[in-house]
């Protein structure tokens, strides 16, 4: 299969496309510098100079592709509205290309009071991002028009050896600058979280298997309290676990706050997809985030 991926030498992309690569398919990745283009090359894949906001590249290239595996997305939270504005454009372009071919959007798991959230919840759309659950759904609903279409929802931390921009390295970053190591409220809070390459293996099953309109969560640790990540990170920089408010931390503390665990069940039992990878604390306590 030629397998056409935006966000190819970006963090899950790097594990993505060697995946992709060793599964037998040919991979063309978006590249919108000289060194995204050199770094999607040295893994063996054909790189594409343009960008997200290209509507014509990118719907040529998913017109001459087999498939699409869009991950790229702009992290610059002063300008989120706009950023997610053109993330539906791109997703609109390249779905309008795809009849007939899969179609696999990277989204992010929802919250549920109470217990886990599941493939079938609904996100409730609202706060900063709340764009980006229209564009999930714009997705699913796009098997309506030929498309095998689906989301992989990630977890708040998508973590591995090398990860430099994930909340848990911003989370380590203040920690270093504040000489503690920060937990909210009572740090029972609990995030779900993936190992990349285990996360890679579910969009390769997802672009390979998954049926239109499917809903996949890419979670190995349903929810691990912040409290414990918190004396994983005071062990490994020899800082004292704390306690603080959620608005001494600003956004991030905001994340972190919240209890969002989140399950895969449905996702293992319909792709056989299994987590195999170390888990959050385990990846922490080798070092492998920390930079």
């Amino acid at each position: 299969m030629r397998v056409f991926v935006t966000g190819a030498s970006g963090w899950i992309g790097s594990a993505l496309v060697p995946e992709l690569l060793g599964a037998g398919h040919e991979v063309v990745g978006l590249a919108r510098s000289d060194a995204s283009a050199a770094a999607v090359e040295a893994m063996g894949a054909n790189a594409l100079r343009g960008d997200v906001t290209d509507l014509e590249i990118l719907e040529k290239a998913a017109a001459d592709a087999d498939g699409v595996v869009h991950l790229a997305f702009g992290h610059d939270f002063s300008r989120i509205e706009e950023t997610i504005a053109a993330d539906g454009r791109a997703v609109e372009a390249m779905g309008a290309a795809l009849a007939g071919k899969p179609f696999v959007v990277a989204s992010g798991t929802p919250v549920v009071p109470g217990r886990p959230s599941r493939e079938d919840d609904d996100p409730d759309g609202t706060g900063p991002v709340a764009g980006r659950t229209d564009i999930a759904r714009a997705v699913v609903a796009m098997a309506g028009r030929g498309v095998r279409s689906s989301v992989v929802r990630l977890p708040r931390s998508v973590h591995g050896e090398g990860d430099r921009h994930g909340f848990v390295t911003q989370l380590i970053g203040q920690d270093r600058e504040k000489g503690i190591s920060a937990y909210v409220g009572d740090g029972t809070q609990r995030w779900p979280a993936v190992h990349v390459v285990d996360a890679a293996h579910l969009f390769r099953l997802a672009l390979e298997q998954a049926p239109a309109g499917a809903v996949l969560h890419a979670v190995g640790d349903e929810g691990v309290a912040i409290r414990d990540l918190a004396a994983v990170i005071g062990a490994r920089l020899d800082l004292t676990p704390t306690s603080v408010t959620a608005e001494e931390m600003g956004f991030l503390g905001l994340i972190l706050a919240g209890d969002q665990p989140s399950s895969s069940a449905r996702t293992q039992e319909q792709l056989g997809w299994r987590p195999t990878r170390p888990g959050l604390l385990e990846d922490g306590e080798e070092g492998h985030y920390f930079g």
